[in-house]
């Protein structure tokens, strides 16, 4: 049984309404609603909005389950890009180095564009700070 079955089953459940009483408010036989909970068949896109109107939730929560804070993404977004960034800047020097010797054959070349990178980086921490 996927997410969206178990999902129907819980909330309909949680609402105290039996399946017949579901079947009949949007327009289903009550075997559709036993075959959407027990995974034999799928509701389409249209009658995903039609349950999760009746529900009273998002088509998210239907899908996916508990509906998760903004909040909580944007924050654990920001802490990957923090991490990510902070591994990055090391790296992105040497790729910019290693390519730029490897194009050009000079060491001077690959010297200059290791400091353009950090030039990059110092714009970086003083536009978005460091915060690390």
């Amino acid at each position: 049984m996927n997410t969206v079955q178990k999902n129907i089953k819980k909330y309909r459940e949680n609402k105290g309404i039996t399946q017949e009483q579901m079947a009949e408010a949007l327009n289903v036989t009550r075997q559709a609603i036993s075959n959407w909970e027990t995974g034999r068949t799928e509701p389409d896109i249209d009658t995903l909005q039609r349950l999760s109107d009746y529900l009273g939730i998002t088509i998210e929560e239907l899908i996916y389950g508990e509906k998760q804070s903004n909040i909580t993404n944007v924050t654990n977004v920001h802490k990957n890009f923090q991490f990510g960034a902070k591994e990055g800047i090391g790296f992105g020097s040497v790729v910019a180095i290693v390519i730029s010797y490897v194009k050009w054959h000079s060491i001077a070349w690959a010297i200059l564009h290791g400091i353009f990178s950090w030039f990059y980086v110092i714009y970086f921490i003083i536009k978005y700070g460091w915060n690390g």
